[in-house]
């Protein structure tokens, strides 16, 4: 008798211990499934909470606004006018009075605002960028990074290049869901009516 429930003592611990221990492995492979989709739901967009704010983001620290926004004088000088954001070149601003031939063999001019450039090239145009059908209102998704990864206007392969000072190739650099995210922001702003002058070529290649 007393061997039986020694032994009974025996397997009723061995029980014990095997339970805790699966109810303790189901507990952290719980844990580690919450982990984990925390941190996906975390980084799935840049750590940000959906992919607009992430593109957002993009745009704002790859310099989208020190050329495709206007500029404005504040306290401590030109800063991006807010209400024009992402409008491009102001279609009512006038050209740049300059020797285009003299400056187009020297050197690079910019208008205040950083909005017209002259040079070699001859004369390009920051482009609206907002969801306005002047901007990128009628753009679809796949144009935009087609546009951004081999700098040709309007994502068409038989369409123009894009004009410096746009620095496209470092661009095509990001990932499709960077890209994705910076267009769903775009697709997102205020939409401003702005028709951004055609690129002018250069003095050189114009016919007399």
């Amino acid at each position: 008798m007393n061997k039986l429930s020694f032994a009974t003592l025996i397997a009723l611990g061995c029980s014990i211990f095997i339970f805790s221990e699966c109810n303790e492995n189901k507990s952290n492979a719980e844990g580690n499934v919450k982990d984990s989709t925390a941190v996906s739901a975390t980084t799935g967009n840049g750590g940000f909470g959906n992919q607009v704010k992430w593109g957002e983001h993009l745009v704002a620290i790859i310099g989208c606004n020190d050329c495709h926004t206007t500029k404005k004088m504040g306290p401590r000088g030109p800063e991006p006018d807010l209400s024009l954001l992402l409008s491009g070149h102001p279609s009512a601003m006038p050209a740049l009075d300059v020797n285009r031939k003299d400056l187009e063999s020297k050197g690079i001019m910019a208008t205040g605002d950083l909005t017209e450039f002259v040079g070699p090239w001859g004369v390009s145009y920051a482009a609206n960028l907002t969801s306005d059908s002047t901007g990128l209102g009628n753009w679809k998704e796949d144009q935009f990074i087609y546009c951004m990864r081999h700098g040709k206007w309007m994502g068409s392969p038989d369409s123009r290049d894009l004009l410096p000072p746009m620095p496209w190739q470092n661009f095509a650099q990001m990932s499709d869901d960077e890209l994705k995210a910076m267009f769903a922001y775009l697709k997102s702003t205020q939409p401003i009516h702005n028709i951004v002058p055609v690129p002018e070529p250069p003095v050189s290649a114009m016919k007399n």
